[in-house]
């Protein structure tokens, strides 16, 4: 059986190399609105969409435009798990990070700029606002790596020896929130002295997967052994709410050993979205209350193992490849490659092309915008 699985999933990966690519996007005129999933994007499993950047179309009902080359794939190889991805208008370039290295490619012609590998490797990283320098955890490691996004190279290194995983940038680019997946504290360094200047916590376990409002004054963490997350304030650095999610058991869950691994505000911060693997579904909170107080749940098709937002905040992404609106609160599309696979990522943002170049790009976590 075992094997069967193996040649099956081998299988799969041919045809995706095999398929070819589609011709380089040419956006002149109106807006386009796209999508960006990186794949494999859950763990490295490419019968959930094969290797690549993979495009989709927003406004024609999230079609399947075109597959972007990432990194090739050795010949009796499994390819890498996709661990994050970043896109900045202002340089127009899209960057995807692998358990070992990092790319970066130009977002319209799909041109491949740079390719690096770093010590320790690479987690979920963070662009700053104006495009120009990236904060890439280590693999679980104890550091980040300060790097221009520009060539690639380490500018500086952060040591909080806290499992370095998930990053976020503040929307003025002076601060970068760095969570570990080894340390109930999240840790906010000064993007002017690389240094970590404060910290919020302790939170009731490990951080998993955070979300931060616009102004930069509460985060929202998932944390291990929790169905449901906690708040943090960043200014007093205390931890100041529990919340579970209420209706529902944790169960047994298929990745990342937590029950909830990912979290997400709508861009308006009218609503915390969280994710539920173990009851394959999506629970909704009204956060414009403390603490936030639970509204509805949505079910999906598999584990929910990560949730974002488009730019304009009208549909939700879940990492099961379904896309939802956020008004109504359903299911409107859902992924599907150029073999008809049912995409599945919890890498992906969306961005704005107009005449060419990109004028608007997306982010990976699901920020508050409100300041």
């Amino acid at each position: 059986m075992k094997l069967a699985k193996v040649r099956f999933s081998q299988f799969l990966l041919l045809i995706s190399l095999a398929i070819p690519m589609f011709p380089v996007l040419k956006a002149a005129g109106p807006e386009q609105h796209l999508l960006y999933v990186a794949s494999p994007g859950t763990r490295n499993y490419v019968e959930y969409g094969g290797v690549g950047i993979l495009v989709f179309d927003i406004d024609n009902g999230y079609k399947f435009i075109r597959r972007i080359p990432t990194w090739e794939v050795p010949e009796g190889k499994q390819p890498e798990n996709v661990k994050g991805i970043a896109a900045s208008a202002s340089s127009g370039r899209i960057y995807v990070t692998s358990l070992n290295r990092m790319v970066a490619i130009d977002i319209v012609s799909g041109k491949r700029i740079w390719d690096k590998t770093y010590e320790g490797g690479c987690d979920r990283m963070a662009i700053s606002p104006d495009g120009k320098t990236l904060y890439v955890p280590q693999l679980e490691g104890p550091s980040w790596h300060v790097v221009d996004a520009a060539n690639g190279n380490v500018k500086a290194t952060i040591e909080t020896k806290s499992g370095s995983h998930n990053t976020i940038y503040s929307a003025d680019g002076a601060r970068v929130y760095m969570a570990g997946l080894r340390s109930p504290l999240l840790s906010v360094a000064d993007t002017k002295t690389h240094t970590v200047t404060s910290t919020v916590g302790p939170f009731g376990n490990s951080i998993r997967p955070f979300t931060v409002n616009g102004s930069g004054t509460l985060v929202f963490v998932n944390v291990n052994g929790l169905l449901g997350f906690e708040v943090g304030d960043v200014r007093s650095g205390k931890k100041l709410y529990r919340v579970e999610v209420e209706g529902y058991k944790q169960g047994p869950v298929k990745r990342h050993g937590c029950p909830s691994h990912g979290i997400a505000l709508t861009p308006d911060e009218k609503e915390l979205w969280v994710a539920d693997c173990a009851n394959s579904a999506i629970h909704v909170f009204d956060s414009t209350v403390m603490p936030p107080k639970q509204l509805t749940s949505i079910p999906q098709r598999d584990c929910v193992g990560w949730i974002s937002f488009s730019i304009d905040g009208r549909f939700a992404y879940s990492s099961t490849g379904e896309i939802i609106d956020s008004a109504t609160r359903k299911v409107v599309a859902a992924l599907e490659d150029e073999a008809g696979r049912k995409v599945q990522s919890e890498k992906l943002l969306d961005v704005v092309i107009a005449n060419g170049k990109v004028v608007r790009a997306g982010n990976q976590f699901g920020v508050g915008v409100r300041k």
